[in-house]
């Protein structure tokens, strides 16, 4: 490999006495030193040296020695005062601005190499944010309320809450001008509809946890915001809200502007802003910037004058969408905005990531948006933060609604049906979808956040990983065990116990010594590898021994704390931590540099990025975070742990554009694109990347695994609705840790949560250093036989799923689906969440109970087809019972559906090489459709370039026609055969191509059958039976 010189803008940073080695590029694998153990003793020395130099940085805010003289691109004083300003500045809002156009438009060419990672952004030092805050005199008090009469006819569920934080008291809620009336008798709530089908084992059950009924809520005159002013524009309309009493929050802002946005027909946007003063806005996803509104929207808006309050209603039915009219009213304050609406009816979906079903309960129920490393558990936040709902309205139509905001929230949900979102920073930036399918809700809502990425064909095989494998040898073993079973296996993966001290882009010298190797084997056998890497870089290692913190260092990409030093917490590094700021314009360099000099040793092909919540031992710093309005803000969600910086770092911490306050949750979402980036130009191929973090667009550059779930038949249930939530959230790449990764799985369990775990679009078992093996062999016969005969059917199905993933990266459509997704009229889908679709072809009902041997399964209206026997089962809308032997989960194919497979092998690059078929699924009248998607399956910009052969398969009576719309991908694909399920009367000739083959009918299941045709898909032809 040729070296890759550093060059950076005449403004980069540049230190005197660190500087980065160009070098470390070329650096050849690691080898184990003689006397290794001296010289881990000398370092672990200097490593607790640089410890202690950083505490007493961190201490008494001083630059040591071997940092003078470098160019910080930091203010060097700010961000830890008592009144930290929250508002945003101008040069950050220009570097935010900067950032957007790097991840909009520098899509990077491999022949660019790693220096084409660097985004131009503003590199002149600046002060600290002083927005004049002290200028604006705060509001009056509002008048008591004097009449009971606006207080005591407002019925329970249509309470809400003005005192939501803090002391919660008579004389503090009424000097807020709302009132005070306790509650007699709370209502007992009606039965769920969705059955919780078990009680979790960790934590607190979800009906166990709801809010009591506000004592302090607003009054019917409640003196808010109103309109000043509501005009047209070309765009759509904007307006002026003007406030003169206070809402108890510091810092009121008392003039808003309101843009309404006629973005496209079925889409709006509102924002609603500060009209004097700049204030953070997300900076990720990219969202579409519309200056000419749309001529004729299927939606309108109404304002109301006196009260500021709105609504957006479809104009079809008048049916309000989003109604602020007597909900909540607006607030908005430095650090405290709120926005609520009346929902269309209790059937809500969304506002994740949680571990608390499909459909949301309404009945006074909090959820928490504040990325946190915490074990799933109902009530608590997780992992990631997608600020959206889908709401299924009384005729069947669906809407939903997006609020564009990073930083952390409380949304609550109450029996009215209502929603209110408490928001502590940036703006109120709101979409709403009209659908009216919910396909269509969420490819409106893609469009916005983006489509997601297109998964090399690979990465749709099946995985495998442990926590704890701790060598090579027991590694390979574990591969080897799985081959030898006959279980398709495409990807192993190894978590941190490969590292050297778990040390990023590093690899254990004696336990993993052959690594490399291990990985071309691998290669050889048509299967690939995936390695764990997380952001946190070890802080204490001696200079010039560790490339990823020496370069770091002289590029300044750490995030940086309140003495402008690097921030040092605690993850899985000996000693401490730092992170790296991806939003700095050589951060993607930074990074990219690291994977490409640790892919010139070890060979992978994707990245896992876990721990990027970010995950922090320390909570803060060694000694905790400042006390500043930023880390206690006037109001506080929810949030698990009791303060923002639980488990993560200060929220005044710094990245190149803006506080850690604000990017929180952004910042897997900024490793991702990172990474993205890298492996573009690392690889030359289809990145694929898996992220424990994730926020809204986060899909249209990773996918995501749903955390580390305990091993119980509870979160094997929860896991279903937790893929469904990913894919309206536009991450279709999502799967659960195959039989859960805390704690000793059963057989039994693990059995059936291999079928389960078969179907979800990513297919991985993983699990803890401190259980033991639970990879099918481990487990027993019974556990390889069950998980072959599924996986069997996965790789058997991959040209469909493949498809599927095809589609939702041109339009956002989900690959896995509620069913009420495809039976949307059909209200007793609504609130299904223990069988699944593939598409709208395939019905997945899995085992859910131990010791089950058969399936309650709700079979929409319609004709169905049993999977292994191919019978017909007519759905009338019931229940019905499925049978389910132990090695086998219930399937079915939806009549009306055209589906393309393969047959199977081993590898999904065997199977590639394997001849095509078609599953023709016949509805009543003898109509079907589907289609196929197919190319090289790792290929950059595949479908930009359009590069990629796509088929149209549509049935009528007596004639299956396929149709060829496009040749872009040339290599040969043949079909072998296919099935034409449904066909009810007698066959006496088949023809192909206008060619008669040979062909079976079977009069019982009504299948016609033809094998060994040969057939090129390159070209339309038509199949007729007579």
């Amino acid at each position: 490999m040729g070296k890759i010189q550093l060059k950076l803008p005449a403004t980069s940073p540049k230190c005197v006495e660190v500087h980065l080695i160009p070098e470390y590029i070329d650096t050849p694998p690691p080898t184990r030193k003689k006397n290794q153990w001296a010289v881990n003793f000398v370092g672990t020395m200097m490593g607790v040296g640089l410890i202690m130099c950083f505490l007493f940085v961190y201490k008494y805010g001083r630059i040591l020695s071997m940092f003078r003289g470098c160019n910080t691109m930091f203010p060097s004083k700010g961000g830890g005062s008592e009144n930290t300003p929250y508002l945003s500045h101008q040069a950050s809002l220009e570097r935010m601005r900067s950032y957007t156009n790097w991840v909009k438009n520098g899509n990077g060419k491999k022949d660019y190499g790693v220096n084409f990672l660097v985004w131009e952004g503003n590199h002149s030092l600046h002060s600290a944010a002083q927005q004049v805050l002290e200028g604006r005199k705060p509001l009056p008090d509002p008048v008591r309320v004097q009449d009971n009469k606006q207080c005591s006819d407002i019925p329970l569920s249509l309470r809400f809450d003005c005192l939501p934080g803090g002391t919660i008291d008579q004389n503090t809620c009424e000097s807020r001008g709302c009132c005070w009336l306790p509650a007699q008798e709370i209502p007992e709530q009606k039965p769920f509809p969705s059955p919780r089908l078990h009680r979790p084992t960790h934590g607190t059950p979800l009906e166990d946890l709801p809010l009591n009924v506000p004592y302090c809520f607003y009054p019917r005159d409640y003196d808010g915001y109103r309109f000043v002013n509501f005009s047209s524009e070309s765009y759509g309309n904007s307006g002026y809200l003007k406030r003169e009493t206070s809402s108890g929050y510091p810092h009121d802002i008392p003039l808003l502007k309101m843009e309404v946005i006629y973005e496209t027909e079925t889409r709006i946007r509102v924002k609603i802003h500060d009209a004097s003063s700049s204030r953070w806005e997300s900076p990720l996803p990219i969202v579409p910037n519309v200056e000419l509104g749309a001529a004729e929207p299927l939606y309108g808006i109404a304002v109301e004058e006196d009260d500021g309050s709105f609504v957006i209603f479809r104009r079809a039915s008048s049916l309000p969408l989003f109604d602020t009219r007597n909900a909540a009213p607006l607030l908005y304050a430095d650090q405290f905005l709120q926005l609520s609406t009346n929902l269309a009816s209790e059937y809500v979906y969304g506002l994740g990531e949680h571990l608390e079903g499909l459909l949301l309960d309404t009945f006074w129920k909090r959820r928490v948006l504040w990325n946190l490393d915490q074990i799933p558990e109902p009530g608590k936040n997780t992992y990631g933060s997608h600020p959206f709902y889908l709401s299924m309205e009384p005729d069947g139509n669906a809407h939903g609604v997006f609020i564009l905001n990073s930083n952390a929230m409380d949304v609550i949900l109450q029996p009215s049906p209502a929603v209110t979102f408490r928001i502590i920073g940036g703006i109120l930036d709101l979409y709403v979808f009209l659908g009216p399918t919910p396909n269509d809700v969420i490819s409106q809502y893609t469009e916005v956040i983006g489509r997601p990425f297109l998964p090399p064909y690979w990465s749709l095989g099946y995985h495998q990983c442990k926590f704890g494998y701790k060598s090579l040898n027991k590694t390979k073993a574990v591969w080897q065990r799985t081959r030898d079973a006959g279980i398709p296996f495409d990807v192993q993966w190894n978590d941190i116990d490969y590292m050297e001290e778990n040390k990023d882009f590093t690899y254990d010298l004696i336990h993993f010594r052959e690594l490399p190797e291990f990985v071309q084997e691998l290669h050889q056998a048509g299967m690939h590898y995936v390695p764990i890497v997380d952001p946190g870089i070890s802080a204490s290692e001696p200079l010039h021994t560790y490339p990823p913190w020496d370069e770091g260092l002289a590029l300044h990409v750490f995030v940086r704390n309140n003495s402008n030093m690097p921030f040092v917490g605690k993850v899985w590094n000996t000693a401490t931590t730092t992170w790296p700021d991806f939003t700095h314009p050589l951060g993607t360099y930074y990074w990219g540099r690291q994977l490409l000099r640790y892919h010139s040793w070890v060979e992978f092909d994707g990245a896992w990025i876990d721990m990027n919540e970010p995950s922090n031992f320390w909570s803060g710093s060694y000694d905790g975070c400042s006390s500043n309005n930023l880390e206690h803000p006037p109001f506080l969600p929810e949030v698990h742990g009791g303060s923002l910086y639980y488990h993560t770092i200060c929220m005044s911490a710094r990245h190149y554009f803006g506080n850690h306050y604000s990017i929180h949750n952004l910042y897997g979402f900024t490793e991702a694109i990172a990474t993205n980036k890298a492996l573009q130009i690392v690889r030359a191929k289809r990145p694929f990347i898996i992220s424990r973090s994730t926020f809204a667009g986060q899909g249209h550059y990773s996918g995501h695994w749903t955390g580390d779930i305990w091993s119980d038949w509870f979160n094997m249930w929860q896991s279903i609705p937790g893929i469904l939530n990913f894919n309206m959230f536009g991450i279709p790449m999502v799967g659960a840790d195959i039989c859960g990764f805390h704690g000793n799985v059963t057989a039994s369990l693990c059995s059936r949560w291999m079928q389960l775990g078969a179907f979800y679009p990513f297919s991985r078992n993983h699990n803890s250093d401190d259980t033991y093996d639970q990879d099918p062999v481990a487990l027993g016969k019974d556990v390889v036989t069950a998980s072959r005969k599924a996986l069997e059917i996965r790789y058997h199905l991959l040209p469909y799923l493949y498809s599927l993933f095809f589609k939702a990266h041109l339009t956002g459509e989900p690959v896995a689906r509620p069913l009420f997704f495809q039976f949307y009229k059909d209200p007793r889908t609504y609130a299904i969440d223990t069988q699944f679709m593939w598409g709208s072809g395939l019905m997945i009902a899995p085992v859910l109970k131990e010791n089950a041997t058969e399936v309650e399964a709700y079979i929409p209206e319609g004709r169905w087809y049993d999977w292994y026997s191919k019978t017909i089962l007519e759905g009338r809308g019931s229940f019905e019972v499925l049978t389910a032997p132990n090695d086998v989960i219930p399937l079915l194919l939806r009549g009306g559906t055209v589906i393309p497979v393969q047959v199977p092998a081993v590898t999904t690059t065997m199977s590639r090489k394997n001849d095509m078929a078609i599953i023709a699924a016949l509805d009543e009248s003898g109509h079907a459709i589907g289609e196929w998607f197919w190319d090289d399956g790792e290929s950059l910009d595949t479908a930009e370039n359009m590069n990629y052969t796509h088929v149209v398969f549509t049935a009528t009576p007596g004639n299956v026609f396929v149709n060829v719309t496009l040749t872009g991908y040339k290599e040969p694909a043949n079909l072998g055969y296919f099935h034409i399920l449904g066909v009810d009367t007698d066959v006496t000739a088949v023809y192909v191509d206008n060619k008669k083959v040979s062909y079976s009918y079977d009069e019982t299941t009504k299948v016609l059958t033809a094998v060994g045709l040969k057939k090129s898909l390159l070209a339309s032809f038509s199949i007729i039976w007579k």
